[in-house]
């Protein structure tokens, strides 16, 4: 089985969440959005700063939009 994330990646995802936990860890373009509250959004700027350095990260999961029928 191959691994979904490389090791760096998760290293980059941990970082994040230890700068969440201390308060540090901004939001938005520059940091201006404030700090972030929730350990799921630190996870998000984990995995998508990884995916800006380039790590084995999987792409971001999209919402598909349903087609409306023509009767």
């Amino acid at each position: 089985m191959t691994r979904k994330y490389s090791k760096s990646a998760s290293r980059d995802v941990e970082r994040a969440v230890k700068r969440k936990k201390k308060g540090t860890l901004k939001r938005g373009k520059g940091g201006k959005g404030g700090t972030v509250k929730s350990r799921k959004q630190a996870i998000a700027i984990g995995l998508s700063e990884a995916r800006k350095k380039g790590r084995k990260v999987p792409k971001k999961k999209t919402v598909k939009k349903k087609k409306k029928k023509k009767n």
